[in-house]
């Protein structure tokens, strides 16, 4: 029996908001992982450390949730008048399996960074001090996102004392803009309606509000389904039987969605659509410990990923949140008192954070310019990742 060596590919390991992940040059990849197909997806397996059935990706570098098993190729954009084409797999953790239908709103914040360390950005885009602005193309979701990039002595600024929360460090603000989440050619509310009647066999009958903003999202009413509406992680994620339920109303979402056409297909579209609960602004203890009042919030948003309630939240559902807030009528925009309103500050298990958006109604349907948040983003570790040569 012969063993085969490792080999190594340039990497960079960073955070996004409350994301981490394994960030790639496309062209430093193994020439036939350049393209998408299956040699691609193997090698970002065992980059992650998937599929380990023991759920801990011990042998890579994944951290055994949604938000850390997560990869990124960025190359030279082929879009005009954009800086860098931005390509997320989210990768299964007990799976063999690389979900590419989404962005990862969270990394984003990253992208901008490590496209200008990479030499991605045009050198004349990039300021002494200041900011540059990186224009971003979502190949995902073929969508157009800004990142603004503060800039000091010509190297990107990571320290700062912008806090997230989520994240226990502070660090250099950087703003994101989701330029239309939604194509006025898309529809940002696939069923037709603003609230549906969500039927789910063996479970029950929801009101839902189910929009395609920034991610495919099914919004329902925490009391619903038996929540008060500011659980935290354990109170979800060590219930299996919530969990199994979770899932299935996710299934019948997307079918309704028309994201697929059996409930079956959801296994295999694991990433999206989010299923994502609301309640009124409440007073609570986040899992940190800091105490936040009710005045001081909107609304309250618990979202899952991948299965499992997520530690704060989804990038790409915050910009669907600050979407549904902002169009009357919503389950979101309801549960944060109704009416007109151009951003929220919502509660998530780690705190609080304040998402906007630019919403109008042109001749009887519903239009978003942009949704706007910060997060920040830092360099953890950068080098070469090993993966054995026979991996992909």
């Amino acid at each position: 029996m012969s063993n085969v060596p490792q080999i190594k590919i340039p990497a960079t390991y960073m955070r996004g908001g409350t994301s981490k992940g394994v960030f790639f040059n496309l062209t430093d990849l193994p020439q036939r992982c350049q393209v998408p197909g299956v040699a691609r997806d193997n090698m970002l397996l065992r980059v992650i450390g998937s599929p380990d059935p023991y759920g801990k990706q011990t042998d890579g570098m994944g951290g055994a949730t949604s938000s850390t098993s997560k990869t990124v190729i960025l190359a030279k954009s082929e879009q005009e008048d954009h800086d860098v084409d931005y390509l997320f797999g989210q990768v299964a953790i007990d799976k063999a399996f690389v979900d590419w239908s989404g962005n990862c709103g969270n990394l984003t914040a990253a992208v901008g960074a490590f496209a200008i360390m990479s030499g991605l950005v045009d050198s004349n885009k990039i300021p002494t001090n200041g900011v540059c602005t990186v224009k971003i193309w979502q190949k995902n979701i073929a969508k157009t996102i800004v990142a603004h990039v503060p800039i000091t002595n010509s190297q990107v600024q990571e320290t700062g004392d912008f806090e997230l929360d989520g994240v226990t460090f502070p660090a250099a603000e950087v703003p994101v803009e989701f330029i239309a989440p939604v194509d006025p050619s898309e529809a940002m509310f696939p069923t037709g309606n603003i609230v549906d009647e969500l039927e789910v066999p063996g479970i029950g009958t929801f009101t839902a509000t189910m929009i395609n903003a920034g991610i495919p999202t099914i919004f329902l009413y925490a009391k619903d389904i038996g929540y008060s509406g500011i659980e935290l992680q354990e109170a979800i994620n060590s219930d299996n039987d919530a969990l199994m339920r979770f899932e299935t109303i996710r299934a019948y979402g997307a079918k309704k969605m028309g994201l697929i056409c059996d409930v079956d297909e959801a296994k295999a579209r694991q990433h999206t659509p989010k299923v994502a609960f609301v309640s009124p602004s409440q007073s609570f203890t986040t899992s940190s410990g800091k105490e936040i009042t009710s005045d001081a919030l909107d609304l309250h948003v618990r979202a899952l990923s991948m299965g499992k309630l997520h530690h704060a939240m989804m990038g790409t559902a915050a910009v669907a949140i600050g979407t549904a807030a902002a169009i009357p009528g919503t389950l979101v925009n309801l549960a944060a008192g109704g009416g007109e309103r151009g951003s929220v500050t919502f509660g998530h298990p780690s705190g609080s954070l304040k998402v906007g958006a630019q919403a109008s109604n042109e001749s009887g349907s519903w239009v978003v310019n942009k949704a706007i948040m910060s997060r920040s983003a830092r360099v953890l570790m950068q080098g070469w990742v090993f993966i054995p040569e026979d991996s992909f």
